[in-house]
């Protein structure tokens, strides 16, 4: 087996913390990244104990994984309102908890997960933390007129490359392209989701403003609750 690095080990531990919220008779929805999957596996052995709860996933990765842990999935037709989701991120801004997502491409169905839930739990390890959020957001767009919506995009002062998948573009599970954004540190995330969203082509953007109640992080301490100040 591989050893553990210091981040693995974070991982798992806010990823144990986490899986402990869920109840009996919850809807949960299931996020997507490394640190969920682990939540996932982890919810799968709370189901194989007894737990009684039935998810929503957020990826055709995550739907696999649990249903491979025996979860029981289910959808908005049968329930439109999730009790808890759980999910990670790329980047968390303190204060505000302002969040990046989608480095793993499924940013659009987390965000429907994340608003159809009466709360959004995020886990990550300490070094997710930022005072002001200064990653590339990726933007998923419609591959028709790309080259258009990636010029719209970067009057924003944005530097948008389209992102790869091996030898070819990055497809997400709804047929999309994504284009990662370098905005360099960001002033202001709500004025730059509206702006972004204003743009015809643009589907959805991996920022996720004012929707975290709550974000559990691991660092060497242990794992800490912040919540929006």
């Amino acid at each position: 087996m591989p050893t553990q690095t210091v981040t693995d080990r974070l991982k798992h531990a806010v990823a144990a913390v986490a899986a402990e919220r869920v109840r009996d008779g919850m809807v949960v929805g299931l996020g997507s990244g490394s640190t969920a999957e682990l939540v996932i596996r982890r919810l799968g052995e709370r189901a194989r104990e007894g737990l009684d709860f039935v998810a929503v996933p957020t990826s055709e990765r995550s739907a696999a994984l649990a249903r491979a842990e025996g979860i029981r999935l289910t959808d908005f037709a049968a329930h439109p309102r999730i009790d808890l989701t759980i999910d990670g991120a790329d980047q968390v801004a303190r204060g505000t908890l302002d969040l990046v997502k989608g480095r793993g491409g499924a940013l659009l169905r987390e965000k429907i997960v994340a608003d159809t839930s009466d709360r959004l739990l995020i886990v990550v390890d300490a070094g997710k933390l930022a005072d002001r959020l200064d990653i590339p957001v990726p933007v998923e767009v419609v591959p028709f007129g790309l080259e258009a919506t990636a010029r719209k995009i970067a009057r924003l002062g944005a530097a948008p490359a389209r992102r790869m998948e091996g030898a070819g573009p990055f497809v997400t599970d709804g047929g999309n392209a994504i284009l990662d954004c370098d905005f360099g540190p960001i002033a202001d995330p709500a004025a730059l989701e509206q702006r972004l969203r204003a743009i015809v082509g643009v589907v959805e953007t991996g920022l996720f403003v004012g929707r975290a109640q709550e974000v559990l992080v691991a660092d060497a301490a242990g794992v800490r609750s912040l919540t929006r100040m």
